[in-house]
């Protein structure tokens, strides 16, 4: 089955689009006949999906669906075995160095551990990707820092702090902070709410929707957190045995037939999920 494409910031039932709809040259991720294999084991078998610019697309799929090795082939982490990732307009796996190197500085990532460097404060930890550059002065590198602590709500009383000290929830603001500390135009985010409790998921997922705004950012999230997946994603791509099922709203997927769906979206935290958004029936019901 094709996947569908509706334009960045299609309406879905019960949720208004949150942008006007864009026409870019190009897709800003372009992923083409990729195949992945470890030792034999097939990862994914001739991925194609496009990403467009300002949109949110989600990636789900079971264990072993290699939605999280998709993501690290998005930021040039791992190379696929066949196909190809563009991002930008430029392949991952050809660019020269120095282009690389360019392409990297228009993205963020956020872990889903965070992965703070553990030996250094919230400050340094932020301030050293800008430091890396050579190219501002530690006045303006601290202007910036408290920027983006203030816009992810971290205090500046917590600037000192070692990632240690840090609580769960605040270990996410600081990792999205570091991410966005580069004025990146794309997000990377796995598992963004993962470890966090109700509330917290609840505030960081605000949080994110609020910043995609003000920042026009586009992002892939790999997520297997309903609410935050309906809440967040205006397109949601399906992985299951290393093929893309289905690409498309979140209505648009929960009515194409097929076991994983109706397992992931089927349940009562599903269907409780899914109930923000009016009724929504899936294939088969």
């Amino acid at each position: 089955m094709a996947p569908t494409r509706p334009a960045p910031g299609r309406a879905t039932a019960g949720k208004p689009a949150t942008r006007a709809p864009r026409t870019p040259e190009r897709p800003v991720i372009a992923v083409k006949g990729l195949w992945t294999e470890f030792d034999g084991h097939v990862v994914h078998r001739g991925l194609d999906m496009e990403v467009d610019a300002g949109e949110i697309l989600a990636l789900v799929g079971g264990s072993g669906s290699g939605k999280t090795t998709l993501l690290r082939q998005m930021v040039g982490l791992e190379r696929p075995s066949r196909g190809s990732v563009e991002v930008f307009g430029f392949n991952l796996r050809q660019a020269p160095t120095a282009i690389r190197a360019k392409i990297r500085k228009r993205w963020g990532v956020l872990f889903q551990e965070g992965a703070l460097y553990s030996a250094l404060p919230v400050y340094d930890n932020l301030a050293l990707p800008l430091r890396e550059l050579r190219a501002f002065d530690e006045d303006f590198i601290r202007d910036l820092v408290l920027l983006k602590l203030d816009m992810v709500d971290i205090e500046r009383r917590h600037a000192d702090r070692m990632p240690s000290e840090l609580s769960g929830g605040m270990v996410k603001r600081v990792a999205l902070a570091r991410a966005l500390v580069l004025e990146p135009e794309l997000l990377f985010l796995d598992e963004p709410t993962a470890g966090l409790d109700p509330d917290r998921s609840e505030s960081f997922v605000t949080l994110l929707a609020s910043l995609r705004e003000r920042l026009e950012l586009t992002v892939v999230m790999v997520t297997h957190d309903l609410d935050t997946l309906v809440s967040l994603a205006d397109r949601v791509a399906v992985l299951f045995m290393g093929e893309l099922i289905t690409m498309g709203t979140v209505p648009e997927v929960v009515r194409v037939d097929h076991p994983f769906i109706h397992n992931f979206f089927g349940g009562e935290r599903g269907q409780r999920a899914l109930s923000v958004l009016g009724p929504v029936a899936l294939a088969g019901n």
